[in-house]
């Protein structure tokens, strides 16, 4: 008595199908994550601005002038610790009391202003 034992595997057609689902499930997806992506960076950027703007009204009121420096802002003794990029962005170098603070090259594309 011989017992033949088939092994049936996947066939083509199966396996192009589940290719395609995966696919059309990435393209979806793909889109999704990079708008949370930006959204992200993008708060990070304001937040960080936020900070400086608030360090900077802080100096302002403490030593009586309307313009600072973003180096005298920045230090682990001064207002703001640390300044963590997030988006390869640039920060503007002065700061002017009531001025519209200016963030360039967020994500090498993106300006991101903030207003006291």
């Amino acid at each position: 008595m011989t017992h033949t034992l088939k092994i049936r595997g996947f066939t083509l057609v199966e396996i192009m199908i589940v290719v395609v689902i995966i696919g059309l499930l990435a393209a979806m997806a793909i889109p999704a994550f990079q708008k949370v992506r930006t959204n992200s960076q993008n708060k990070a950027v304001l937040n960080n601005a936020r900070q400086i703007s608030a360090a900077g009204d802080q100096y302002y009121l403490e030593n009586g002038v309307s313009t600072v420096t973003l180096t005298d802002l920045l230090g682990p003794t001064s207002y703001v610790k640390a300044l963590n990029t997030v988006a390869k962005e640039t920060y503007p170098t002065y700061l002017t009391q009531g001025v519209t603070i200016t963030i360039t090259g967020v994500a090498g594309t993106r300006t991101i202003t903030y207003a006291p």
